[in-house]
């Protein structure tokens, strides 16, 4: 008698499920481990704590399963973050270093393509060693290949919001992804973006420098202005997306979410906090801080320039822009990295339809040899040019100086915000009573020989000037739609808001507008 076996074959659903368990895992256990110990999560612990839950598409499983690099080292995953749909692009650092194979950028840019098409937000999640060397014939030089990745995002900007979390290395080519991203989010001691390593410098400069001084989070937040937010861990980064993509729309053509109204926080009320002379420094944020609802606040480029806040917020539930001078830094003159920053953060303002909300101290743009040679005039031609095409809700706030040039890059009158408020502390001149009184009498005080003398005959001009500048002759003269009492600002905003949201406006018809370099 012929013996049946018991034993019955593995089926290829069998063979599937296996090979779906085993891709999901990723690399080696050995390189798994080697990222838990430094701190890292790993790409699907991301995942799941950015998705709203575990039901989400995933593209591209399989990819290069059979030649021992599952997905080819990225993730491509489409599910729900606050039960919004958004795209997500992982790199899975356990797979090869994360690095970009001949089906890495095929996935990246079918993700892309879909997303768009789909009008919902794209999540870069980089953690990656760049492009492979040994993969470049296939996928460097012709027209299917890595740079595709960066040509969709420029394509897709402002059409549906990009943010880039950075978990580790993002060098060459890779590190343009975080560039091109509306938001990037740097996790400090780990995520590094750079053309050339510091080996590289060495053997080409001969410049001896460290990861971190060439590349590295901090530097990157502070001094370069690549990094937007920098956190401490993955989990706050993740934290971080999820606030961001909460303010905005999924896509260019729908409106931002409006969320519950929340009464802003307890403490000094805006009249407490800005003082009456104008020598006397303050704090914006404090002023912010009382202004927008309880807990929304969330700063852009916070430790990039400075002297130049910007940042998202709520008022009654409605998502705001909000830039606004910091006196407490450089008294809040505008430099050339702080008209980048906020032409920049103006830009995706008027992107995605979120209003924006001027906050005005400003003596004007810094001047001197040093911020000349910078090209304080070419890059403040850049928040200029910002504000002067931006189409959203404008709202400008005089909170107290507002002087010459400073006060039109901070969307004064003549660039057509849809209401100047003025606060009864306010003070907008062409210049200040010092820069008046040297310009006007320069001959008269240098005529005069006495210390004592000349000192006196300064005040006494500079005290006349400053007597002129009051916010009633301008509110006389019509030059401000409102004086508001100040701790009435957030009720009157809250109605303009809701009043300036309704009306339409055509975007400005042309081919191109000529952007200052």
């Amino acid at each position: 008698m012929t013996q049946v076996s018991t034993t019955a074959e593995p089926t290829v659903h069998d063979r599937l499920k296996d090979s779906i368990a085993a891709a999901q895992l990723g690399g080696s256990e050995k390189n798994r481990e080697k990222i838990k110990k430094s701190g890292k999560l790993l790409v699907r612990e991301r995942l799941a704590e950015l998705f709203d839950d575990e039901e989400y598409i995933e593209d591209g499983l399989l990819a290069r399963f059979e030649d021992g690099l599952p997905g080819d080292a990225v993730v491509i995953a489409f599910g729900n973050v606050d039960g919004r749909e958004v795209c997500v692009i992982a790199n899975d650092y356990s797979v090869k270093a994360g690095t970009w194979g001949n089906r890495t950028f095929e996935k990246i840019t079918m993700a892309q393509k879909k997303a768009e098409e789909a009008g919902i937000p794209i999540v870069y999640l980089f953690d990656s060693a760049g492009a492979r060397i040994d993969e470049q014939f296939e996928s460097f030089a012709g027209r299917n290949a890595w740079g595709n990745i960066f040509y969709n995002q420029v394509q897709i900007s402002g059409r549906v919001p990009q943010v880039c979390a950075l978990f580790g290395p993002s060098p060459a080519g890779s590190a343009y992804v975080p560039a091109l991203c509306d938001l990037t989010i740097m996790v400090r001691g780990n995520a590094t973006a750079y053309l050339g390593s510091p080996r590289l410098a060495e053997m080409v400069t001969g410049e001896q420098v460290t990861l971190e001084e060439m590349g590295g989070a901090e530097m990157h937040s502070t001094v370069s202005g690549l990094g937007d937010v920098l956190v401490d861990d993955d989990s706050e980064a993740i934290a971080s997306i999820r606030v961001w993509l909460s303010f905005l729309p999924p896509n260019w053509n729908t409106t931002p979410p409006i969320a519950e109204a929340v009464a802003p926080r307890e403490g000094r009320t805006i009249e407490d906090i800005v003082p009456l002379r104008e020598a006397e420094v303050f704090d914006m944020e404090e002023l912010v801080e009382s202004l927008v609802d309880e807990g929304t606040w969330f700063p852009y480029k916070e430790l990039f320039a400075p002297e130049m806040l910007t940042g998202f917020a709520r008022i009654n539930g409605r998502p705001v822009g909000l830039v606004g001078n910091q006196p407490t830094h450089m008294g809040g003159s505008i430099f050339p990295d702080s008209s980048d920053k906020a032409a920049r953060f103006i830009w995706i303002c008027n992107a995605y339809g979120i209003p924006i909300i001027f906050l005005v101290d400003i003596a004007g743009y810094m001047i001197g040899s040093e911020v000349e040679r910078q090209g304080i005039i070419r890059h403040g031609a850049k928040m200029i040019f910002a504000v002067s095409e931006c189409r959203v809700p404008r709202i400008t706030v005089l909170v107290r100086k507002a002087y010459g040039g400073g006060y039109l890059a901070m969307s004064g009158a003549p660039m057509n915000p849809d209401a100047v408020i003025a606060l009864p502390t306010a003070r907008p001149a062409l210049m200040g009573p010092d820069a008046a009184v040297n310009g006007v009498y320069y001959n008269q005080i240098h005529a005069i020989e006495d210390p004592e003398e000349r000192k006196a005959y300064i005040a006494e001009k500079q005290a006349e000037y400053a007597e002129k500048i009051d916010v009633f002759k301008i509110a006389n003269a019509n030059a401000v739609e409102a004086v508001v009492p100040a701790n009435e600002l957030r009720s009157d905003l809250t109605r303009r808001l809701g009043l300036y949201s309704k009306r339409k406006t055509a975007p400005i018809e042309r081919r191109q507008a000529i952007t200052p370099a």
